[in-house]
């Protein structure tokens, strides 16, 4: 008479290989630029964002509004679903020069500090 069936645990308690996954919002993973150089959208003007990212009618951000400029970045941080969303949308040093005063899931900024330390030592210094 054989013992019982063993089977490996399919959901792993950890996974120290894995990246961590994290989220925007509900079933959004969180999407990070590679770099920050390569972020190189307006740092002034008027933006249009598509109705993808801001679902608002009035889609026009004037960069030149602080309080414009950070919520477009947030939005755009929340949002996007391709890095060329990114690439076209924020300004790698608008980014650094904002990230404190962004106001973002904690999903959003772990990811972003994970990957760019610049962005965590803009945090801690202010």
């Amino acid at each position: 008479m054989a013992g019982p069936a063993v089977y490996p645990d399919p959901m792993p308690t950890s996974a120290p290989d894995a990246p961590a996954l994290h989220l925007a919002r509900p079933h959004r993973p969180v999407l990070v630029a590679g770099t920050l150089t390569e972020l190189t959208g307006p740092d002034h003007g008027h933006v249009d964002l598509p109705l993808r990212l801001w679902w608002n009618p009035r889609r026009t951000f004037d960069l030149g509004q602080p309080t414009m400029l950070a919520w477009m970045y947030e939005n755009v941080l929340r949002e996007a679903v391709r890095v060329d969303e990114l690439r076209s949308y924020l300004h790698g040093a608008t980014l650094v020069r904002l990230w404190p005063e962004l106001n973002l899931p904690r999903g959003v900024r772990v990811a972003w500090e994970a990957r760019h330390p610049a962005l965590r030592r803009a945090a801690v210094a202010a």
